[in-house]
């Protein structure tokens, strides 16, 4: 079971990326209403002409990595913005579906924890830059 719940997780949280993502391209979803305050948000993102593109085209590419497994890491940092982003709308603008945030944010949190390993040396207060010589060596053994 603990070998299958980062695989199941991961797939839950993919793919409700890729769909929201592909939504907010592809309008197959009716939007529900939102507050007024929220609304005016909404219409300064959209009026801006790239935010809308750049938060659902992040939200499809992540959605995408989680459900291929591949990059699973970097999906998880590339959609944590936007999970933050989306539950400060929710608290701030438009109050409600706190289970639902509870839920993206568990199964994000989960996968981190999940793959914690991957990001030992993101969590390293000490981290120093590669110098180019060390480099080399380390970008053949990985390519091997």
């Amino acid at each position: 079971m603990s070998r299958l719940l980062p695989t199941v997780a991961r797939t839950l949280l993919g793919l409700l990326f890729l769909v929201f993502g592909l939504n907010g391209f592809l309008n197959f979803m009716p939007t529900p209403p939102v507050p007024a305050r929220a609304g005016e948000f909404l219409g300064a993102l959209a009026a801006s002409g790239y935010m809308f593109p750049l938060i659902k085209g992040t939200e499809v590419v992540g959605g995408a990595l989680l459900l291929s497994g591949r990059l699973v890491p970097f999906a998880l940092v590339l959609l944590a913005p936007v999970i933050v982003h989306i539950v400060a709308f929710h608290l701030a603008l438009a109050p409600g579906g706190y289970g639902l945030l509870a839920f993206i944010v568990g199964l994000e949190a989960y996968l981190a924890w999940a793959y914690r390993d991957s990001f030992a040396g993101v969590l390293n207060p000490n981290a120093r830059p590669v110098a180019s010589e060390q480099a080399a060596p380390r970008l053949a053994r990985a390519r091997a």
